[in-house]
């Protein structure tokens, strides 16, 4: 089985989370194939990993191609092959002759508390947030306006790079940042969960894991930021380790979810409704003559 689809299935077990009925361990064995393979490792410069230059490396397993060459205007976003996120993500107004960024919709703002919750030393920090009143500070020329849930700060991964712009059609519609689905960083901490929520646990083979991603992220080849803690208090390590390596992703809303933990860290979350969403009313109208279904509980 290609290392894409093992990767996939671990996630899939994961999602599963019955300990009961070993999901853990099946997910466990899967990642642990894909990482015993050799075919994928840990790019040395975290930094690299998102921008244009660097798609589809030794870290990527499964990555959504786009391309600025569509030309795409508003009429026809489905005849496009460019990333339309990114240029929602982007910031508002920024000036087209701005340094190494483009304008945008300044969407999908980063808050405060997930900036603070980044440790000292860690180099991902910067490379995952922009924060635009300090960029503004440091670079001549550099204005925006504030966006609908401005927050100081924008997913820098996923925001317009200058040199991504082209004149085929709208700027917003047709960036070629590619989406990097699953990386070779989540296969290792999917894995150290796994390893780590298993009916038996392999603490330390989780302990293993994460610390190869967490030694990249500090920029040290030495144990002094390897987490060597067991059971709960390590599970609760990789869900933060997790979180500041994912970041901006699209992964953490999911893993809240599935891991029980969205009602006490998602303000208005409501159980047993939003972790999943509604059906769209034309597909109810679709399949009213038939019955097929009705709508998801809550909604």
């Amino acid at each position: 089985m290609p290392c894409a689809a093992q990767a996939l299935l671990g996630k899939v077990y994961l999602f599963h989370g019955k300990y009961d009925q070993g999901m853990f361990k099946l997910a466990a064995d899967v990642l642990d194939d894909v990482i015993n393979s050799n075919v994928y490792q840990l790019v040395a410069d975290y930094n690299q990993i998102f921008e244009n230059e660097n798609e589809n490396n030794i870290e990527s397993l499964f990555e959504i191609q786009y391309t600025n060459q569509g030309g795409v205007e508003w009429g026809c976003l489905q005849c496009g092959n460019g990333n339309v996120a990114v240029g929602y993500n982007g910031i508002r107004d920024y000036p087209q002759g701005g340094p190494f960024f483009f304008a945008g919709y300044g969407y999908n703002t980063p808050t405060q508390e997930v900036v603070d919750e980044f440790e000292s030393g860690d180099l991902r920090k910067d490379v995952a947030i922009l924060d635009i009143i300090d960029w503004a500070s440091k670079n001549t020329g550099v204005t925006y306006t504030l966006s609908r849930g401005e927050t100081g700060y924008y997913n820098r991964k996923y925001i317009p790079r200058k040199e991504g712009y082209k004149t085929f059609g709208n700027f917003a519609l047709n960036n070629p940042n590619n989406y990097r689905v699953i990386r070779y960083a989540d296969v290792l901490l999917m894995a150290s969960e796994a390893n780590n929520r298993m009916p038996i646990s392999n603490d330390g083979k989780a302990q293993q894991y994460l610390n190869q991603v967490r030694r990249r992220a500090f920029g040290l080849d030495n144990a002094s930021i390897d987490v060597l803690k067991t059971g709960l208090e390590l599970t609760s390590a990789i869900y933060h380790e997790s979180r500041m390596e994912l970041m901006g992703e699209g992964h953490h809303f999911f893993d809240l979810v599935r891991t029980n933990r969205a009602k006490d860290e998602i303000e208005n979350f409501t159980p047993n409704k939003n972790e999943i969403f509604p059906i769209p009313l034309v597909e109810l109208e679709l399949a009213k003559a038939t019955q097929r279904w009705g709508q998801n509980p809550g909604y």
